[in-house]
């Protein structure tokens, strides 16, 4: 088979990058023929660029051309779009409908159904965009980047490609990364039969072989949507002197070494800054348990699976796909999202029960096994590529229409 992969990348890469090198490497690794486009926001520069970006994220006609020729010489069986915003368009979707090649559109954030993509504002999880064809109040509260014209673009673009009908039309499977994702997106007005859930993975071949260390862990980005707050709270709360490193780094940096030193837990509390991958996995592979105490609606959470291939038992928000990835008292253990003294004491029980959470994490493992691993990946996949390209002989999308 061959894919044609698209995906506009963030100047900070993140996730959703990852996952894109690590699924283009599975088709590559089975023997398919892959072709991976990429654009960058480092493109967007000065006055002049910004403009030029805001036209493009409605409707880019140069990224239409380019694809279009793209797939005159690739010819490939599918399209694979991962994130088209700002710079590709949905523009790209016309592009693959005039050549009759379906397309598959991953959804690795709301971005569909929210102007900011996060269904998170001050501080708080929002859905008053969520099914509206015009998101105004996200124009209303400068949602994106905290600008009102910024969020106006976006807006825009939303609310032209749902009249345009867009998203019904032109998109042949589109895949969310859990059931909790697929919900909210057929609140966004996405059609149901269209969404299929497929997850993330990880490509790791781990062996539980060091000693289990008395400390706690944070792996992720240190913004406020996170929660890393609530988890220095919780400490303060309960005076926990347990010790915990923080692995990343991000815009609340400077915050929390503040809030840590101001609570005087610098003896129990690392922040460790970015760490090199092989750093990270070290560091599950000798945590007793990870902590993902996140307060808004995660779409999924890489580290959580690469703590259950550590055999690592996690505890999460009760909120959104982490509730449904993470299972209570099985895999982890759940709290309160915001609350900082219902995650205090499920620390203090974490700590108190090495025992139960052995097992937790042997159970974690398992479910890495049976779920999350490439091998179980690539057969939803092909699958999913499979049922889009049965549809696209039966029915044709047409632009314009």
């Amino acid at each position: 088979m061959k894919i044609l992969i698209l995906h506009n990348r963030y100047q900070f890469a993140g996730g959703e990058e990852a996952v894109v090198q690590a699924e283009k490497a599975l088709l590559e690794a089975k023997g398919h023929a892959v072709r991976l486009i990429e654009t960058t926001n480092d493109e967007i520069q000065g006055v002049g660029g910004k403009a030029k970006a805001a036209v493009s994220a409605i409707y880019s006609h140069s990224a239409k051309q380019r694809v279009g020729e793209e797939i005159q010489w690739f010819l490939p069986d599918v399209l694979h779009v991962h994130n088209f915003f700002p710079l590709l368009s949905p523009s790209v979707y016309d592009a693959a409908c005039e050549a009759q090649i379906p397309v598959v559109q991953t959804l690795h954030n709301y971005r569909l159904g929210c102007p900011n993509a996060l269904l998170f504002r001050e501080g708080r999880v929002c859905e008053e965009c969520l099914g509206k064809a015009i998101p105004w109040p996200g124009v209303k509260y400068g949602c994106y980047r905290g600008s009102r014209s910024q969020s106006a673009v976006t807006a825009t673009m939303l609310a032209a490609h749902t009249l345009r009908q867009t998203w019904q039309n032109r998109v042949t499977r589109y895949i969310v990364l859990t059931q909790f994702q697929k919900n909210k997106m057929i609140q966004a007005g996405l059609p149901p039969a269209k969404l299929q859930v497929k997850p993330n993975f990880v490509a790791l071949s781990v062996q539980d072989t060091l000693q289990r260390q008395p400390f706690a862990l944070y792996v992720g980005r240190l913004s406020i949507e996170k929660g890393v707050q609530i988890l220095i709270q919780a400490y303060q709360c309960r005076n926990l002197q347990f010790p915990l490193k923080i692995v990343g780094t991000g815009p609340l940096l400077e915050d929390l070494q503040n809030q840590v030193k101001a609570a005087n837990l610098q003896d129990c509390i690392e922040l460790l800054g970015w760490q090199e991958k092989s750093t990270v996995l070290h560091l599950m592979q000798s945590a007793q348990f990870l902590v993902f105490p996140s307060i808004w609606y995660e779409p999924f959470g890489l580290s959580v699976i690469e703590a259950f291939a550590c055999s690592l038992p996690v505890i999460v928000s009760r909120l959104g796909s982490l509730a449904e990835i993470v299972e209570n008292q099985v895999t982890g253990l759940h709290f309160e999202a915001g609350d900082a003294t219902d995650l205090a004491s499920k620390l203090e029980w974490a700590v108190a029960h090495p025992q139960a959470l052995r097992e937790m994490g042997r159970r974690a493992n398992q479910v890495y096994a049976d779920c999350y691993t490439a091998d179980a990946n690539y057969e939803q996949l092909l699958a999913i590529y499979q049922q889009a390209i049965q549809v696209a002989k039966t029915r044709s999308c047409l632009p314009g229409a």
